[in-house]
C-alpha cells in the first residue's frame, strides 16, 4: 500500500509539453493548496459565466479548439542556449472563444495532460491549471478586449503582445511559487525564469498571431461575438484536421530541455520532481506501441479525442443548466 501511496522521484521529465507543467515535489502542500482555491475559484466563475452565452452551435468549436492547442503543446520548438519551448494557447483559446468558454478548454486540456498522460503533478494540477490555462486566458482576453473595435494590423499586435505577456505572467506565477514553496530563493529564480521565457514568449505570440490571422481572414465572423457565434461544418472540419496534422508532426518535437525544467536542472532543483504514482499513457507514448513515432501519434490522436470530448460534454451540460433543464 505504501508503494502505491508514495510517489516516485524521477530523474527526467517527457519531452513533450512539459514547458511550465510543474511536476508534484517542486512546490509544498501549503501553497499547492492555495493554488487549488484560486483556480476552483476561478473556473466556478467561468462556469456561471459561461452557461450563460453558450449555445449549440459554439459547442464543437470549442472542442475543436480544445483538440488544437492539445495537439499544439505536444510540440516543443527550439530556442536559444539548448533549450525548448511550446505553444500555451490561453491567449488563443480566450480571443477565439471567449475568456470564460476559454478558461473552460485550458482547464479541461491540462486536467487531460495530467490524469492521462502524467504531464504535470496531481498535487500541484491546481497550479499548473491557474498558471497555465486562467492567467493566460485572462491577460489575452483582457488586452485584446480593449483594441477589439481596432484595425487588424493594431489587433494582431496586441494580440502578439498579450501571448508573450501571458507566458511571463505565468513564468512569473510559478516563480512566485517556487519561491513561496522555498524549493529556490527568489533572486535566483526570477531572472532565471524571466529570462528563458521571454525567448519561448515570443514563439507563442508567433503561433498565436498566425492562428488567430489565419481565422480573422477565413471566418471573421467567428470571432464578432462570443456570445452568438457557432461554427460551420467546414471550419468543425478544418480544425479537425488542423489538429491531426500538428499530432502526426508531433514525433519531431525539439527533445531539448523545456524552460521550467532547464532552470530546475541548472538552479538544482530538478531532484525534487516526483512522478504520479500511476501509468495510463506516460510520456505521450502508448505502453504496447513503445517509444516510437507511432505511439506518439496514437497517444497524441487519443489525447486530442478525449479533451474535444470533455470539452464539448461539459459544455453542453452547462448549457442545458443555463436553460433551466
Amino acid at each position: 500500500m505504501g508503494a502505491i501511496i508514495d510517489y516516485i522521484p524521477c530523474a527526467s521529465w517527457s519531452l513533450f509539453g512539459a514547458e511550465l507543467h510543474i511536476p508534484d515535489g517542486f512546490l509544498n502542500v501549503p501553497i499547492s493548496i492555495v493554488c487549488w482555491i484560486v483556480a476552483i475559484a476561478l473556473i466556478a466563475l467561468a462556469t456561471q459565466r459561461a452557461q450563460r452565452t453558450l449555445n449549440e452551435r459554439q459547442l464543437p468549436l470549442m472542442g475543436i479548439m480544445a483538440a488544437f492547442i492539445f495537439a499544439a503543446q505536444m510540440i516543443n520548438f527550439p530556442v536559444a542556449g539548448g533549450t525548448s519551448g511550446h505553444l500555451l494557447g490561453g491567449v488563443l483559446a480566450a480571443v477565439t472563444l471567449g475568456p470564460w468558454a476559454g478558461i473552460l478548454v485550458m482547464t479541461a486540456v491540462i486536467a487531460v495532460q495530467a490524469l492521462l498522460f502524467q504531464d504535470g503533478g496531481l498535487l500541484v494540477m491546481g497550479a499548473n491549471i491557474l498558471n497555465m490555462g486562467l492567467i493566460t486566458a485572462l491577460i489575452g482576453y483582457g488586452l485584446y478586449r480593449s483594441v477589439i473595435n481596432q484595425r487588424l494590423v493594431i489587433r494582431l499586435a496586441v494580440i502578439g503582445a498579450a501571448a508573450w505577456l501571458s507566458v511571463m505572467g505565468a513564468a512569473l506565477a510559478t516563480s512566485l511559487q517556487l519561491w513561496l514553496s522555498g524549493t529556490v530563493p527568489l533572486d535566483i529564480v526570477i531572472p532565471a525564469m524571466m529570462s528563458v521565457h521571454a525567448l519561448i514568449g515570443i514563439g507563442e505570440a508567433l503561433i498565436t498571431v498566425a492562428a488567430v490571422s489565419f481565422i480573422l481572414r477565413t471566418r471573421p465572423e467567428a470571432m464578432e461575438s462570443h456570445a452568438q457565434r457557432g461554427a460551420d461544418r467546414g471550419w468543425i472540419i478544418g480544425g479537425a484536421i488542423a489538429a491531426l496534422i500538428v499530432v502526426v508532426l508531433s514525433p519531431i518535437a525539439s527533445a531539448d530541455p523545456d524552460g521550467l525544467e532547464r532552470v530546475a536542472e541548472d538552479v538544482g532543483f530538478l531532484d525534487l520532481g516526483q512522478s504520479a504514482p500511476y501509468e495510463i499513457i506516460p510520456d505521450y507514448t502508448v505502453p504496447f506501441l513503445g517509444e516510437t513515432p507511432l505511439s506518439t501519434i496514437v497517444a497524441g490522436i487519443i489525447g486530442a479525442l478525449v479533451v474535444a470530448v470533455v470539452v464539448v460534454l461539459v459544455a453542453q451540460a452547462l448549457r442545458r443548466r443555463g436553460m433551466g433543464f
